[in-house]
């Protein structure tokens, strides 16, 4: 009775090795699915963040305000302001391993939607992390999750959107809208 027991903890302690304390795993997240998924899809130019602690002060939380070129899904009008978790107050930073990584006067698509952060109720973010950012750069776009691990989505691709190279702009621009008309 004892020795299944103990092999089935041995083996889950093996398994539990083999993974990398600091890692990150997400399941791929399509155009379509991060279209349909988030509530507000929107490329512009990153105006400035800000951190702070939460109102805990058990987490550090960044408030980033971006100016739209363009709204494809969400409410138009105005500066959109949104709620990533991370960042530096004083000498004590937070980083969140598969996160957006976001500098002011630089250009994204970004994906964003309404969840739960730590001490931070139905916050617009990130939620899809690294997938839902794609930087973008002489009007190319590219997903910053490039790089990080992605469990295969219903198709079995594990690559991120675009690949290495990106996608044009427009043609990233394109599937989102068609998505959107679906």
């Amino acid at each position: 009775m004892q020795a299944p027991r103990f092999f089935a903890l041995a083996l889950i302690a093996l398994a539990t090795l083999a993974i990398p304390a600091s890692a990150t795993t997400l399941v791929r997240q399509g155009i379509d699915r991060l279209t349909v998924e988030n509530e507000t899809v929107v490329h512009g130019r990153v105006l400035d963040i800000r951190s702070y602690w939460n109102d805990d002060h058990t987490f550090i939380l960044t408030d980033v305000r971006v100016r739209p070129a363009r709204v494809l899904k969400g409410q138009p009008g105005g500066d959109v302001t949104f709620t990533v978790m991370g960042g530096s107050v004083g000498e004590i930073s937070t980083v969140i391993v598969g996160g957006a990584d976001l500098v002011p006067g630089s250009e994204y698509m970004l994906f964003l939607g309404r969840v739960d952060l730590p001490g931070a109720a139905n916050r617009l973010t990130v939620r899809d992390h690294a997938q839902g950012v794609f930087d973008i750069v002489k009007g190319h776009a590219r997903s910053q999750a490039i790089g990080e691990p992605l469990l295969p989505d219903a198709q079995g691709r594990t690559e991120a959107e675009g690949g290495e190279e990106g996608i044009p702009l427009e043609e990233l621009v394109r599937q989102i809208s068609a998505h959107l008309n679906r």
